[in-house]
């Protein structure tokens, strides 16, 4: 397919880096097919992971396409970004269309990118993951790749502003070893295999991670930041979507 929009979009993205000073490191990057389809499922700390994510997989010389949800493509300024750089739209009241899509760009080569948690975690731990991603690897006959992120929940993350100019944030970026499930096995303790290898890289994230956490918002309870437990991060959640649900049904 023609790639009019993502390539400069990758320049743009690097060229702020610099600016900015982020201190960037990826690893594992040759776990990565140079090609052929795979699916990669990412931890989900930031509004960011998708384009750190992605910036994962560029050594590779491979371009991901993510499956986002439908209201990113309806905004005026990313809806033709996200387009034009063929990510993948998902209607939670439809999910079936975005599955097909998915396995189609599978099938034809393509690397896709999942957010397997759904939202992001507000306790910077990994989530339940459902087997979702397990699924279209299966069905597509691809390699299924856990990749972590650390660092990007300092830039811009949710319940916190925006600090998309705070200089020199260090930002880790890791790539495990490719999964190889197949028809015929258990899906859900694969993707209890796969939480348990991302939540592995990002626990190795963190050790390596260049600055102290200690007693920061942006540290997981359990390292001794002041992050919501995943408990209290659950609560949070449930909350926010009976808000959401009751908003719903009062514009309908």
């Amino acid at each position: 397919m023609s790639e009019i929009v993502y390539p400069p979009v990758i320049t743009a993205a690097k060229a702020m880096f610099r600016v900015l000073g982020l201190k960037i490191k990826v690893e594992g990057h040759e776990h990565i097919p140079a090609t052929g389809g795979a699916v990669i499922s990412c931890n989900h700390i930031s509004y960011l992971d998708f384009i750190f994510t992605g910036l994962g997989a560029h050594p590779a010389g491979r371009l991901v396409r993510f499956m986002a949800k439908k209201e990113v493509f309806d905004h005026k300024v990313s809806g033709p970004l996200m387009r034009g750089m063929h990510h993948i739209p998902v209607d939670r009241e439809n999910g079936a269309s975005s599955y097909i899509a998915a396995l189609k760009a599978l099938k034809g080569g393509e690397v896709v990118g999942v957010f397997a948690e759904a939202t992001i975690s507000r306790s910077f731990t990994v989530k339940e993951i459902k087997s979702g991603a397990v699924r279209m690897a299966v069905a597509a006959k691809v390699p299924l790749i856990p990749m972590a992120v650390w660092g990007t929940q300092r830039l811009w993350t949710k319940g916190r502003k925006r600090k998309l100019w705070q200089r020199g944030t260090p930002v880790v970026i890791l790539v495990g070893e490719p999964m190889h499930p197949k028809r015929g096995d258990d899906y859900e303790q694969v993707a209890k295999e796969l939480h348990e290898r991302m939540q592995a890289l990002v626990d190795r994230a963190q050790r390596e991670y260049p600055v102290d956490g200690t007693g920061q918002w942006w540290q997981p309870a359990h390292l001794g930041g002041t992050a919501p437990t995943p408990e209290q991060a659950e609560a949070l959640d449930e909350a926010e979507r009976a808000e959401r649900a009751a908003r719903k049904a009062r514009e309908e």
